[in-house]
């Protein structure tokens, strides 16, 4: 936040200038470490200014760039320079102008003297808790390089993971949604003008034309009505998948639609998988890795696996057992998770799990492709044949009769 402030030096000479800092708090102690006695202080809103060129809704953090920042920070690190100048460095250096302002912040609170991972939980929208306890364990064990490093390398393996994902419903949606447009435009342009020379004719029209011409008649004489219905029925349903009910329908149907739930149940296992892994092979205790966890794995049915499996493991019970109750935990990864408890080597087992879950999402998604691909094409081709057929049949029999 960028605030304007009027000062006196020590030699009570004015001044006037701007700084950017998390809090107003922040902002006044960081003049003062200048030297200056504040006189007033005020935030500038300036992104709210009608010639501004940075508007709220263009700005954000990717996950890419938090792993570049992350592998930075780390090399900075290992080259022993100072958190401080870290952060100050990486800030004069970026080229987003959002991320510019998260890091000047973060160095604000470093220069008021608080830790890395406390200035880091001022933006949770940036730093998830994973990643804030992360950075708080290499700080008790005085290794925050590898930290970071960590913490690059599990930010990229999650970023390609779900950009694969991602990129793999990109071609089946841009295929079906054309299919929808040009549908709707030939029945409500094209088909509308052949309908009246068929009814015309005088002859008698098979069921599958009287469909295509009573579905034209409705889409034209109600469009309004059906433009409507879509805004608000999109608008309820916005609303519905927000609360905790419709979270937990979506995350229930994401995991039992067919090749699809496969594909997810993957993802969410590879996550759990990866992130317990990191953070044990770091220092971090189960307990606390099973509260983190339970926070980023993103499916409200895993995350209440992982709750309860946190209650049992306070209670003394194993991880290994409790997830072995579970339907939605592969017998496979309770067995190894076994294993590795008894061999006191979990972290490494659930290392070797969440690799090969990844190879299992990369299989199920080039599986799912080939499979969407001559699906598509099938009824896609059933969809305009029977369109084309409705009206090309009764104009052949019309040209037949003549």
């Amino acid at each position: 936040m960028l605030f304007s402030y009027k000062a006196i030096d020590q030699k009570n000479a004015s001044m006037e200038g701007t700084v950017e800092a998390a809090s107003i708090d922040t902002a006044i102690s960081t003049i003062q470490k200048e030297g200056y006695t504040v006189i007033s202080i005020d935030p500038l809103d300036s992104n709210k200014s009608i010639l501004a060129i940075e508007f709220n809704w263009f700005k954000g953090i990717s996950n890419k760039e938090i792993v570049i920042l992350s592998r930075q920070i780390a090399t900075l690190f290992e080259a022993q320079v100072s958190a401080l100048r870290i952060f100050r460095l990486l800030a004069t250096e970026a080229e987003n102008k959002q991320v510019q302002s998260m890091l000047n912040s973060v160095a604000d609170d470093l220069q008021a003297g608080s830790s890395i991972s406390r200035a880091l939980t001022a933006h949770p929208d940036v730093f998830s808790s994973f990643y804030v306890n992360m950075v708080r364990s290499g700080e008790e064990i005085g290794a925050l390089d590898k930290s970071f490093m960590y913490l690059a390398d599990y930010l990229d393996r999650q970023y390609q993971l779900v950009s694969k994902a991602k990129n793999a419903m990109i071609y089946p949606a841009f295929v079906i949604g054309t299919f929808f447009a040009v549908m709707g435009l030939m029945l409500t342009l094209v088909i509308p003008r052949i309908a009246q020379i068929l009814t015309d004719s005088g002859q008698e029209l098979p069921i599958y034309t009287k469909f295509v011409i009573g579905l034209s008649s409705f889409m034209v004489n109600y469009i309004g009505f059906i433009t409507f219905s879509v805004a608000v029925g999109g608008f309820f349903l916005y609303r519905f998948v927000q609360t905790d009910v419709g979270k937990r329908f979506i995350d229930e149907l994401r995991l039992s639609i067919p090749f699809v739930g496969d594909l997810y149940q993957k993802m969410y296992l590879t996550r759990i998988c990866d992130n317990l892994s990191t953070m044990l092979t770091s220092g971090i205790s189960m307990v606390q890795a099973l509260e983190v966890t339970s926070d980023v794995v993103d499916n409200l049915v895993y995350k209440e696996i992982i709750e309860y499996t946190l209650i049992e493991v306070k209670g003394g019970r194993s991880f290994a057992d409790t997830i072995a109750e579970y339907p939605e935990i592969p017998g496979v990864l309770a067995q190894m998770a076994k294993v590795g408890e008894e061999s006191g080597n979990l972290g490494s087992i659930l290392t070797t799990l969440a690799v090969f879950y990844r190879r299992e999402v990369d299989n199920a998604v080039d599986t799912l492709i080939g499979l969407i691909e001559p699906v598509m094409i099938v009824l896609l081709g059933l969809g305009v044949g029977l369109l084309l057929a409705s009206v090309l049949m009764p104009i052949y029999n019309l040209t037949s009769a003549i």
